[in-house]
C-alpha cells in the first residue's frame, strides 16, 4: 500500500467569498434509501457526490434497484426506480466503503427482506461498533451476526418483523433511523424513545414520502408497520451544515473575514453550530429562504468577531457531534473551548478525540485530552508542521482550517480523505483566500 499523499496548507490573512457547500450527506443517504423502497420513480436533485453517499447508491444497485446518475449544470441528479415489493438477494457482500450511515440504515431495510445479506466496509468502518444497531433489529425478529467484538462484517438474515419500543443506549440518529426503517415493514407499531434529540432527517424524509410519523412531547418517535411509501417525487437536497462548519470556522477565526453560504440546510437539529460560533464571538446571520420537502433552507453569513471562551456541555453534544472537530480548530485562533460528554467521538472514523488532540499538538496548539472530550486554548499561534488525517475526513478539514492561522505551512498526510464528504474541499478553501 502506498503512503498517503501530503497536502500543504499555507497560512492565510483572511477568507472572503460567496459559495454553496456540497449537498447534505445525511439527507442524500435517506432520500436514496426511501426512494429504493417507494412506489414509482424518484428524482433526487443535488445528490451528494461524496464517497459515502456513492457507497449507498452502489449497495442499492447490488440489491436490484435501478439507479441512474446525470449531471445537471454541475450538480448530480440521481434517478431511482423503487422496488416496493422487495429487493433481490445480492450475489456478493455489500461494500459500504467508509460509510457508517450506509451500513446502519441499510441494515434497517434489509432486516425485513426474505434473504441473507452481508455488509462490509473498509478498515476504518470495520473497526466501528455495530451491536447498537444489531440488538434492536434482532429484537424485531431479524437474525444478525457480527464478529465477536461486535464489529463488521454484519450479516442479516431478514424475515417477518414485529414492532418494538427501543431506547438507544446513546443518542444516535443512525440507530433511530435503522429501527424506524425496519418498522416500516414490521407488524404493529415501532417506537424509538430518544434520550436526547438527534437529527430528524429520517422523520422529515418519511413524511415527504407520505408516511405518517408522530413525535410525542417526551421524544418518542413512532411509525406504524405496513406503510407504503409514495415515490414519483422530485426532491432537492440542501447544502450540508456539517460541511459549512469548516468554512464558517475559517471565517470566524481569521481576522477581517466574511463568508456567505447559499442554499444551506437550516434544519433545527443541525444549526447548533451557529449558536456556539456566536457564543465564541463570531457574527452569524441566518436568512431563511424557503423549505425543500420539509427541510428549511437559507443563506448564512459568518464574519469575524471577538474571541470568547466556550464550554460545550454534554447535553449539547448530540446535536454537535460532527461539528466538534471544527470547533476545536476555532479555538486555535484565540479564546478557548472545552468539550465534555463526547466519548462517542472515539468510535467515529477514527478515535477523533485522540487523533484531534495529537494532531493539533503537533501543530503547536495548547490542548488537553479527556476520556470524554478535549480542551483547546488559543494562548499561542500555531507553528504548523506535519499531521496525519487518520483516514478521517473531518480531521483532514479540521487540520486544514487550523493551518490557516499558523505561522508556517502545514502538511496533512492523507488529506484527500476529505472528499468523503466535501469533494474539492481544498480547492474551495483556496478560492476563499482574498
Amino acid at each position: 500500500m502506498s503512503a498517503p499523499r501530503a497536502t500543504l496548507v499555507r497560512p492565510a490573512r483572511h477568507v472572503r467569498g460567496t459559495l454553496r457547500v456540497p449537498p447534505d450527506k445525511s439527507i442524500s443517504h435517506r432520500y436514496a434509501m426511501l426512494a429504493a423502497v417507494a412506489d414509482g420513480t424518484t428524482i433526487i436533485d443535488r445528490y451528494s457526490t461524496g464517497a459515502d453517499t456513492l457507497s449507498t447508491l452502489a449497495c442499492l444497485a447490488q440489491l436490484g434497484v435501478a439507479v441512474r446518475r446525470e449531471d445537471v449544470q454541475g450538480d448530480a441528479r440521481v434517478i431511482i426506480a423503487g422496488r416496493p415489493d422487495g429487493f433481490t438477494m445480492p450475489s456478493a457482500a455489500l461494500d459500504c466503503g467508509n460509510s457508517g450511515t450506509t451500513m446502519r440504515l441499510l441494515s434497517g431495510l434489509l432486516a425485513a427482506q426474505p434473504f441473507t445479506a452481508t455488509l462490509t466496509g473498509d478498515a476504518s468502518l470495520s473497526s466501528r461498533p455495530m451491536r447498537r444497531v444489531a440488538a434492536p433489529l434482532m429484537a424485531m425478529g431479524a437474525a444478525v451476526t457480527l464478529q465477536e467484538d461486535g464489529r463488521p462484517p454484519l450479516t442479516i438474515a431478514g424475515g417477518p418483523l414485529h414492532g418494538i419500543s427501543h431506547t438507544p443506549e446513546v443518542p444516535s440518529a443512525q440507530i433511530k433511523s435503522a429501527v424506524l426503517l425496519a418498522g416500516l415493514r414490521a407488524s404493529g407499531r415501532t417506537i424509538v424513545r430518544e434520550p436526547a434529540a438527534t437529527r430528524d432527517h429520517t422523520e422529515r424524509a418519511l413524511t415527504a414520502f407520505g408516511v405518517a410519523v408522530t413525535r410525542s412531547a417526551d421524544g418518542d418517535v413512532v411509525v406504524e408497520g405496513g406503510a407504503r411509501l409514495h415515490g414519483g417525487l422530485t426532491l432537492r437536497v440542501p447544502g450540508d451544515p456539517s460541511a459549512t462548519a469548516f468554512l464558517a470556522v475559517a471565517a470566524a477565526g481569521l481576522p477581517d473575514s466574511v463568508v456567505d453560504i447559499e442554499d444551506v440546510g437550516l434544519n433545527p437539529t443541525r444549526v447548533a453550530l451557529f449558536d456556539v460560533l456566536r457564543r465564541a464571538g463570531a457574527t452569524v446571520t441566518t436568512t431563511p429562504t424557503g423549505e425543500w420537502h420539509g427541510e428549511p433552507v437559507g443563506r448564512v453569513r459568518i464574519a469575524t468577531g471577538g474571541r470568547h471562551d466556550v464550554v460545550v456541555s454534554p447535553d449539547e453534544v448530540p446535536l454537535l457531534i460532527d461539528e466538534l472537530p471544527a470547533l476545536a480548530a476555532l479555538a486555535t485562533f484565540g479564546g478557548s473551548i472545552v468539550v465534555r460528554g463526547a466519548a462517542e467521538l472515539r468510535v467515529k472514523e477514527s478515535d477523533r478525540i485522540s487523533a484531534l488532540v495529537s494532531g493539533l499538538a503537533a501543530m503547536g496548539a495548547d490542548v488537553d485530552e479527556f476520556p470524554d472530550g478535549f480542551a483547546v486554548r488559543g494562548t499561542r499561534q500555531l507553528t504548523g508542521g506535519t499531521v496525519d488525517a487518520r483516514h478521517d475526513h473531518r480531521l483532514a478539514m479540521t487540520f486544514a482550517v487550523a493551518a490557516l492561522g499558523a505561522s508556517h505551512p502545514t502538511a496533512i498526510n492523507g488529506a484527500e480523505i476529505a472528499a468523503v464528504s466535501f469533494p474539492r474541499f481544498f480547492d474551495v478553501l483556496d478560492g476563499l483566500r482574498a
